[in-house]
């Protein structure tokens, strides 16, 4: 009976071993899937790490995009930023190629795309002042946003403000390619027409200006994309820190 009592004991002893091991593997298990998603939520980052890694992102986005669209033909020769005639302008294009003047009309167009090209040598610092006021909730909503979501909160902090600050140097561009002379002539022409009763004269410079930010923010968003997605594009350590931790 005594060695019976001593066989039992062990055997609960022994039985609650294993379920005191098996508890342990289970929560071990489980702090690793939660360590695991906070990783990927950006939680073994730093506040700085975030903030830095962002504004880090978009500076290389910015930088890379107004080198690319302030290049020659950077607009004119791209079809997804290429401006065209304004939409109320576009009977102006269509009948003054009708009556022989598609010469001008394409000098207008090529110097709109000019003069934006030529504006956006001059962007850069506005975009880098703006990325400046990024705070650590932004950084942690655009950390686990979208591909764009850094650029939607450029865009949506700053458009106002750039729009007011890009216009003087757009204006100025487009006098320097002579847009502005192309643009009077042909509205001219086209409102001298004696079968002309609706008279236009469309504000080009809010015009291009407008589409200049629009192609802009649109190379600004691929630029986001690629960092997010291509190790290949992190090309500083920072990046690779805080874009790397959202594929773990």
């Amino acid at each position: 009976m005594h060695n019976r009592l001593i066989i039992l004991l062990l055997v609960l002893g022994f039985s609650v071993n294993v379920q005191g091991q098996i508890l342990r593997d289970y929560m071990n298990d489980a702090q690793q899937t939660v360590d695991k998603v906070t990783r990927k939520k950006g939680g073994g980052l730093s506040n700085d790490d975030i903030i830095s890694g962002l504004r880090e992102a978009l500076n290389v986005g910015s930088k890379n995009t107004t080198s690319k669209v302030s290049a020659t033909d950077g607009f004119y020769g791209d079809p997804n930023i290429k401006i065209f005639m304004p939409r109320d302008a576009m009977k102006v294009e269509k009948t003054l190629r009708e009556i022989g003047m598609g010469d001008q009309v394409d000098k207008a167009i090529l110097s709109m795309n000019r003069g934006a090209e030529d504006a956006c040598t001059s962007a850069l610092p506005i975009f880098i002042d703006a990325i400046k006021s990024m705070t650590i909730d932004d950084g942690m909503s655009i950390l686990k946003g979208k591909n764009d979501a850094a650029t939607q909160y450029l865009k949506s902090k700053t458009m106002a403000k750039l729009t007011a600050a890009f216009r003087p140097i757009v204006e100025e561009s487009l006098d320097k390619v002579e847009a502005t002379k192309y643009w009077t002539d042909i509205i001219t022409a086209y409102n001298n027409l004696p079968t002309t009763f609706n008279k236009i004269n469309p504000d080009l410079p809010a015009y291009v200006t407008e589409n200049a930010l629009k192609g802009v923010f649109f190379y600004v968003a691929q630029e986001e994309a690629k960092i997010r997605a291509n190790p290949a594009a992190r090309v500083n350590d920072i990046l690779k820190k805080v874009f790397g931790s959202l594929n773990q």
